[in-house]
């Protein structure tokens, strides 16, 4: 009986101990994905912040700058391009949204994010762009892979339009959670137009031929990413912009078109926060517990089994070390 209850339990820790690395490694890369229908809202802010004002092309200081980041995922977009890209892919339609301390539209530019639901490498399909330019994205965007790695990455600029490394600078309590810090310095870049501006009458996608005024940008981006989700838990960005030259200015060489340091929000930073604390857990429970688990359960068995087949083993004692049986009392 004993042994027949020892190679039960030897099947059972053999399948755990099994179960343990085909979660972690094989499950576990398949199941996690990101949502293709997700929305999410941000707001960032600049308080104070240096801005351009259109009607006198004079900078100046004003009480703060909003930028509103949407992003939306479009499902229908998403199974079309997985028909034929023939894997899990997640469009994302963002649009970054800038006004001015009146409530007045600065500018916005829209993006196409394409992406691998899994891993978050950029997958190229027709419909990738930026602010209506076609664009080939390498590198990530918005979010860092699922179990991020200390290590730099490749960081795709929307205003620039090309990647460029971000770097990992070390491990930081933020909030009760261990991040990951990366920043990226993009040094002066002459970039384009936003295709919609607060300029009346004047097509921005031909201002810069005919007045021959450009415009450029440098800007140190900060994240704070959660290296479980891969989520940023807070971001923050030291940005510059400038027109420079032409007839546009009057004769002077540059003017501040905008200037600040960009942080969210205090209650969206609270709100990101609580849900990349319990969507760590689902991450967490697949990578960690679940597979530690199964290996210490399988570990256990294979102890008890062990014990079992032993005892069933142990040789009985000869029938004359064996103790006599008391004989009946007669009544």
């Amino acid at each position: 009986m004993r042994r027949r209850v020892s190679l039960v339990l030897l099947a059972f820790a053999v399948f755990f101990a099994a179960l343990s690395p085909l979660l972690r490694w094989y499950a576990f890369p398949r199941l996690a994905k990101i949502p293709p229908g997700q929305y999410q809202e941000m707001v960032l802010e600049a308080k104070p912040a240096t801005l351009l004002d259109y009607g006198t092309l004079k900078a100046k200081e004003v009480e703060k700058v909003t930028i509103v980041q949407t992003l939306k995922g479009n499902v229908e977009e998403s199974e079309k391009i997985e028909r034929s890209a023939g894997r899990d892919v997640v469009v994302w339609d963002s649009l970054s949204y800038v006004q001015g301390p009146d409530g007045k539209m600065v500018s916005q530019i829209p993006e196409r994010y394409i992406f691998d639901a899994h891993s978050q490498a950029p997958v190229h399909a027709t419909g990738e762009m930026v602010d209506g330019d076609a664009v080939r994205r390498e590198g990530i965007e918005f979010k860092w892979p699922f179990l991020t790695e200390k290590r730099d990455y490749e960081y795709f600029d929307a205003q620039a339009r090309t990647s460029a490394p971000i770097h990992y600078k070390g491990t930081q309590k933020f909030r009760g959670l261990d991040v990951y810090y990366f920043d990226q310095t993009i040094p002066w870049t002459k970039v384009p137009y936003p295709k919609k501006m607060p300029i009346p009458g004047v097509d921005a996608t031909t201002l810069e031929k005919q007045t021959g005024t450009t415009r450029w940008y440098t800007t140190k981006r900060m994240f704070w990413v959660d290296p479980v989700t891969g989520a940023p838990v807070n971001g923050e960005e030291i940005h510059r912009e400038e027109l420079r030259g032409g007839t546009l200015l009057g004769g002077r060489d540059k003017v501040t078109a905008f200037a600040g340091h960009v942080k969210m929000r205090a209650d969206y930073i609270d709100s990101t926060v609580e849900l990349v604390k319990s969507q760590r857990q689902l991450v967490l429970l697949m990578t960690s517990y679940l597979p530690w688990g199964f290996l210490v359960l399988g570990g256990g068995l294979l102890a008890l089994a062990l014990v079992l087949e032993a005892r069933s083993r142990r040789p009985h004692p000869p029938a004359a070390e064996r103790e006599p049986e008391p004989e009946p009392v007669p009544a």
